[in-house]
C-alpha cells in the first residue's frame, strides 16, 4: 500500500530522515516510535505531500504522492491542530469534511453518533469556535474528522496526547474496531510505548532518521521497546 525507497531528507548538511525501504501493506496497522527529532513527523510530512523530499519517493497505492493528487481521495490524516479551520464550529468542519467526502449533513449526523462516547458531551452543540476548544477537544474534533468517508489510509501524528485517560481508551477501541471491521491502513506516531503496542501489529522504531528496529508486536514487544530507550 505504501513504500518508500531510499527516502531521504536534509536541511543543509543534516539529514534528519533516511530510510532505504519501507513497505507498509495494506490494512496493516503501523506504529512509529522515537525520541525527539527521531524523524517521525517529518515521515508523515513527506507521505502527505507537506514537504519535498531531498531524495527518493514515497508511494500510496502505486501512486508517487509528491508528483499526484490521486491519493488524497482515499487517504485522510490529523498531524496538528494546523488541519483544523479555527473560525469554524465542529459541526460547521465535519459538514465541510464531509462534503469533500461526497457525504451530505444528514450523513454526517449519523456518522458521529458513534463518536459520542469520545466527544463526552464538550464538542457538538457547545456553540465554540474549533480555535478557542481545549487542546485535547481539537485534537478529538481532527481524529473523527479524519476518519469521515471510510478513507483506505489513516495517518495520525500522537493521537494519545493531551486526551484524557478515559478518551485514551475510547479511541484505542475505536482504532482497533477500524481494523477488525475494514481493510483500513493505519499509521500512528506516539511517545507512549504502552499506547502504540496495544493498537499496532507492527511498530518501526526510529533514530536519527534511520530505521533501528522493525517489530511485529507480541507479548514481548512493550519490554523489548523499554529496554531500547532505557539505554
Amino acid at each position: 500500500m505504501i513504500k518508500s525507497t531510499n527516502l531521504t531528507k536534509k536541511y543543509g548538511k543534516e539529514t534528519v530522515l533516511n530510510i532505504e525501504t519501507l513497505e507498509i501493506p495494506k490494512g496493516q496497522t503501523f506504529g512509529l516510535v522515537g525520541n525527539n527529532g527521531a524523524g517521525k513527523t517529518t515521515f508523515f510530512n513527506l507521505l502527505l505531500d507537506l514537504i519535498q523530499p531531498t531524495t527518493g519517493v514515497i508511494t500510496n497505492n502505486d501512486i508517487e504522492v509528491n508528483k499526484s493528487e490521486a491519493w488524497k481521495p482515499f487517504t485522510a490524516a490529523f498531524i496538528d491542530e494546523s488541519f483544523l479551520i479555527g473560525y469554524l464550529t465542529p459541526e460547521e468542519y465535519f459538514y465541510f469534511i464531509g462534503d469533500l467526502r461526497g457525504m451530505n449533513k444528514a450523513d454526517i449526523d449519523t456518522f458521529l453518533i458513534q463518536f459520542e462516547e469520545i466527544f463526552n458531551g464538550e464538542i457538538i452543540g457547545k456553540k465554540k469556535y474549533l480555535r478557542d476548544l481545549s487542546k485535547g477537544n481539537q485534537k478529538k474534533a481532527g481524529i473523527v474528522a479524519a476518519l469521515i468517508g471510510n478513507p483506505e489510509v489513516v495517518v495520525l501524528d500522537e493521537p494519545f496526547a493531551n486526551l484524557d485517560p478515559t478518551t485514551q481508551i475510547r479511541l484505542k477501541k475505536t482504532l482497533k474496531t477500524l481494523t477488525d471491521n475494514n481493510d483500513v491502513t493505519i499509521l500512528i506516531s506516539s511517545h507512549d510505548l504502552n499506547h502504540v503496542t496495544e493498537v499496532c501489529e507492527r511498530i518501526v522504531v526510529l533514530d536519527k532518521g534511520d530505521i533501528v528496529k522493525d517489530l511485529k508486536t507480541s507479548t514481548e514487544t512493550l519490554k523489548e521497546l523499554e529496554s531500547y530507550f532505557s539505554v
